[in-house]
């Protein structure tokens, strides 16, 4: 199984949401593209948190060096983002694959994120509450859809907003993998936690 892990937007989870199902699966990890902070990459991050011994943390297929849009961050390291040089790691386990913002983040001219999104992918939406975030989760999930990618489930990441949560639900129909609260910290004693929590709804997609 390949998990196309996306969000609403940035800083909504999804790296956090990538830790507990590449735990929850013993899966392997891999962004493609990581724009800024290569010391504490979201690959560091993810690793640092997963405590299985199965799971292989794949390189990025670009590092780039500027916290930017992927598109403005590669132009300052003078390259082009190219997808045919994104080249999926081959392993025969589970692949977790981790998105960067949101799906029409730019990474060129003429592609953007949901243009790495392959027809054997099982697409995960993070959403967090905040005001618009009904909007965002709906535009995300519409955009996909128009693209016939089909959306396997929503992870809600924050403070629970049972109005927000169930309207969203209810408009799209897709199903609920489960949310992750505002964690004082998120290390791999709460990762393998949630991993426990959402396992048999992952493995149901």
């Amino acid at each position: 199984m390949k998990l196309f892990i996306t969000g609403i937007g940035t800083d909504v989870g999804k790296t956090v949401a990538s830790a507990i199902i590449t735990q929850a699966l013993e899966a392997d990890y891999w962004k493609p593209i990581q724009a800024g902070d290569l010391e504490l990459s979201d690959t560091h991050k993810v690793r640092a948190r997963v405590s299985n011994d199965t799971s292989q943390f794949h390189p990025n297929a670009y590092a780039l060096h500027t916290p930017a849009s992927p598109h403005l961050a590669a132009a300052l390291d003078g390259i082009t983002i190219d997808l045919k040089q994104i080249k999926e790691p081959q392993t025969n386990n589970h692949l977790v694959i981790e998105g960067a913002g949101g799906i029409l983040v730019p990474l060129n001219d003429t592609d953007c994120i949901i243009d790495l999104i392959k027809p054997d992918y099982k697409v995960i939406v993070v959403s967090r509450h905040y005001l618009g975030s009904i909007n965002h989760t709906l535009l995300t999930i519409e955009a996909l859809k128009n693209r016939k990618i089909e959306v396997a489930g929503i992870i809600f990441s924050g403070d629970e907003n049972e109005a927000t949560e169930t309207i969203i639900l209810k408009k799209t129909g897709v199903p609920c993998i489960g949310r992750i609260d505002n964690e004082p910290y998120f290390d791999a004693n709460v990762i393998a936690y949630y991993a426990d929590t959402f396992r048999d709804n992952l493995l149901n997609l």
